[in-house]
């Protein structure tokens, strides 16, 4: 009897990889998507602070002009809540209220860490009393650190501030998150103010084919870093059937949507300006495909991120706007046309966020 053998998956190859992966994410060239379709599509838009959902679709979107990121958050169609690896999101109102649910065994876990401080709380009570403080107007988390500890005095302020946001899905509301206006962070839920109930939390065999989409070829360790999840092993092998598999260089496998998009590894990758905490640098557990190992952590010093520089799709440097210049501190040197290339890039995404205004470009030290 002849014993037949499946072929072993194909392997790609890091540039490969990369370039997959910069194609999902609308970087190999501008896409014409508008900003809620860019934000539904990358599955959110990391959003510490308020200027890098703003820089990251400037680097993905063609004629992109902040006024539509923050019309759509003015109207309530995208919302900043804290999702994903337990960090603030830009979502889209639907992510929003299904997203939030998926990711709640992660804030669970996050606010085991806290019990100490919470020692003697009832969560329950205290879920019930931070939707009615937030619901009868918004609140910063100061205001609830102060109506929480007078309920329970001997509980930790700052804990309890922190089960509040784990247990309920917290929006910050406008004018905070708008373009060029400033705000202090208040918050309200999620239902309060997108006026709707939250839906049930999404089988996490839907969201592995969106993680793909933007994200992929990728491991199911890669998947787990995304979300902040674990145990994806089994919807991966539920999936598998579907799906198309491939090996990295060291042997992990990847899984992938048969009909995504693999481009030729030489394909041109234009120079791209990100933000801090870009959602390309932080959603896969094997970062090579966008950082070299040579570069690995200079983006980042202490709790402190940087502004990204990619050049040919890899970590190249980082950057910065000082008054009106912006500076661009390389990590190597680049070639005369790098520099040209990267200098146009610039101009042109200075042009799409500040319209009007005059900035220079110049190169600061390469930072060895």
């Amino acid at each position: 009897m002849t014993r037949t053998t499946s072929a072993p998956a194909p392997v790609l190859g890091t540039r490969a990889l990369n370039r997959a992966t910069l194609e999902r994410q609308l970087l190999l060239r501008r896409s014409p998507l508008s900003a809620s379709a860019a934000v539904h599509h990358l599955v959110g838009l990391q959003a510490q602070n308020v200027r890098p959902p703003y820089y990251a679709l400037a680097a993905r979107l063609d004629g992109f002009a902040p006024e539509a990121l923050s019309r759509l958050m003015a109207d309530r169609e995208v919302v900043r809540i804290v999702t994903l690896r337990s960090t603030i999101h830009t979502h889209t109102a639907d992510d929003c209220l299904t997203l939030r649910p998926l990711v709640q065994p992660a804030r669970d876990r996050e606010l085991a860490s806290f019990r100490t401080g919470l020692a003697g709380v009832d969560l329950g009570r205290l879920a019930a009393l931070t939707r009615e403080l937030v619901e009868s107007e918004p609140r910063t988390m100061a205001q609830l650190r102060a109506a929480l500890s007078a309920e329970w005095p001997d509980a930790d302020p700052q804990s309890l501030a922190v089960a509040a946001r784990c247990r309920l899905p917290l929006v910050q509301v406008t004018p905070r998150g708008l373009w060029g206006r400033s705000g202090r962070v208040a918050l309200t839920t999620a239902e309060h103010w997108l006026g709707r109930p939250a839906g049930l939390a999404p089988q996490p065999d839907a969201v592995v084919p969106r993680y793909l989409a933007a994200f992929g070829p990728a491991s199911v360790k890669d998947m787990q870093t995304w979300a902040g999840l674990t145990r994806l092993r089994e919807v991966f092998e539920r999936l598998r059937p579907g799906l198309v598999t491939f090996r990295a260089e060291d042997g992990t496998e990847l899984f992938d949507l048969p009909d995504a998009p693999r481009p030729d590894p030489d394909t041109p990758a234009p120079p791209r300006f990100l933000p801090e905490f870009d959602n390309l640098l932080l959603s896969h557990a094997d970062r090579t495909r966008v950082v070299p190992p040579a570069h690995r952590g200079r983006h980042w010093q202490g709790n402190q991120a940087y502004r990204t520089l990619l050049v040919d799709g890899f970590l190249a440097g980082v950057w910065k706007l000082d008054g009106q210049t912006m500076v661009v501190e390389p990590f190597d040197a680049l070639t005369r046309q790098a520099r040209a290339e990267v200098v146009a890039e610039a101009e042109r995404t200075l042009t799409a966020l500040y319209p009007g205004v005059s900035y220079d470009v110049r190169f600061g030290t390469v930072r060895t």
